[in-house]
């Protein structure tokens, strides 16, 4: 496991709080839950072993003074049917190659997919069929860090992690020791739309959960050594 230090308490980082909309969506924006991902040319909507394809849950631009992914846009993916932790497969907390597609035991691939595109311009043709497409908007802030040395327990990208239990670093395949760059809150809901499926293990039949609910720590490649070079760390 790659070794760092917290922060000294009461220091602060530049921080962007996502906050959530609540006017349904009829036009895409790049800022958003659900609605029409904004992907790379050539970069298609990704599916799950299942065969069904993910739902997108939100998207974003990096604010320019985020270091390292100012100006990627970050599209966070997840399937309807499959709801799980996600455990890493790493030996001295180096992740496999080609993570993202890797084996995920029980499962022969990920449920997920994290992308952070470096030339998303289109949105795609039609909008996620599943979740609610709702505005987001990012509000700048400064992360201050508590007596833990630990980030507020936002909804944010940039910052400090907030970590629920001890925090968790890991090198990516191709060498590079990944850095955290956005945070999803425990318990978070996703809205859909009226009649979609209901998810597996959620606790409401007009929402869903990524990785069963788990407060997410997304882990990035600052090398860009591949789109999907994210690791989405799960705790609770």
């Amino acid at each position: 496991m790659v070794e760092r230090e917290l922060g000294k308490v009461g220091a602060t980082s530049p921080v962007h709080v996502i906050e959530v909309g609540t006017e349904l969506l009829d036009r895409p924006m790049r800022n958003s839950v659900g609605g029409w991902p904004f992907l790379d040319d050539g970069q298609e909507w990704p599916e799950c072993f299942c065969g069904e394809r993910m739902a997108l849950f939100f998207q974003l631009d990096i604010p320019p003074d985020v270091e390292i992914f100012g100006g990627d846009h970050l599209l966070v993916f997840h399937c309807r049917a499959h709801n799980d932790a996600s455990e890493p497969e790493s030996a001295n907390g180096r992740l496999v190659p080609r993570y993202w597609d890797a084996p995920h035991p029980p499962y022969p691939r990920p449920f997920w997919r994290v992308l952070l595109q470096r030339h998303a311009v289109l949105p795609a043709a039609e909008a996620e069929p599943s979740v609610r497409a709702l505005p987001l908007t990012l509000r700048p802030s400064m992360d201050t860090l508590n007596s833990r040395g630990l980030g507020a327990q936002h909804f944010k990208v940039g910052g400090t992690p907030s970590w629920a239990q001890d925090p968790e670093y890991y090198r990516c395949a191709c060498g590079a020791d990944l850095v955290y760059v956005c945070q999803v809150p425990e318990g978070m809901e996703f809205a859909v739309h009226p009649g979609q499926p209901e998810q597996a293990y959620s606790i409401r039949a007009d929402s869903y959960w990524l990785f069963l609910g788990n407060e997410v720590y997304l882990l990035a490649c600052p090398a860009h050594c591949d789109p999907a070079a994210v690791w989405p760390v799960n705790q609770n």
